[in-house]
């Protein structure tokens, strides 16, 4: 009756993963082409999936627990060896188990994008604003300290 359940739970969870997958590789060609009101849309849509994911992955635990059974890989084999359905069951739960790790990989992908846009931008921004003056040497060989450096703006 349990394996059922977890099955049926591991199952159920194909979709939102796959959903997820879908939004985050939509979230990848938003942020290269800064798509604003397109990525609040992801975002929220994403969340909702999140969630979604997190409450059927503990009730999945709560399931393993109440058999005494740790709530990992390990637990999940020992569910499998006494039940009837333990082969669909650890296949179903390897596929599901690289959904989610495509999904945090599109993820890092995703957080490295918004950093190094995120530097780009501060880049740009301070040298439109002036920023650090330049470290320059004259033709002597010197370090040339300039006056006081100006916004591009300004120049």
């Amino acid at each position: 009756m349990h394996d059922t359940n977890l099955l049926q739970l591991i199952i159920d969870d194909f979709a939102p993963a796959q959903d997820l997958l879908e939004l985050l590789q939509s979230e990848s060609l938003a942020l290269h082409g800064r798509d604003m009101p397109l990525l609040e849309d992801i975002l929220a849509r994403k969340q909702a999936l999140i969630v979604q994911l997190e409450q059927r992955g503990r009730k999945r635990s709560e399931i393993l627990t109440s058999l005494n059974l740790p709530t990992n890989r390990q637990g999940l084999e020992q569910l499998a060896s006494q039940s009837s359905v333990g082969e669909q069951l650890l296949s179903q739960s390897d596929f599901l188990t690289d959904l989610i790790a495509q999904c945090q990989a599109a993820n890092v992908k995703n957080g490295q994008s918004i950093i190094m846009q995120q530097a780009a931008t501060s880049n740009q921004l301070k040298i439109l604003n002036g920023g650090e003056p330049p470290a320059l040497y004259d033709a002597s060989g010197t370090f040339s300290k300039l006056q006081k450096p100006r916004a591009l703006s300004q120049a």
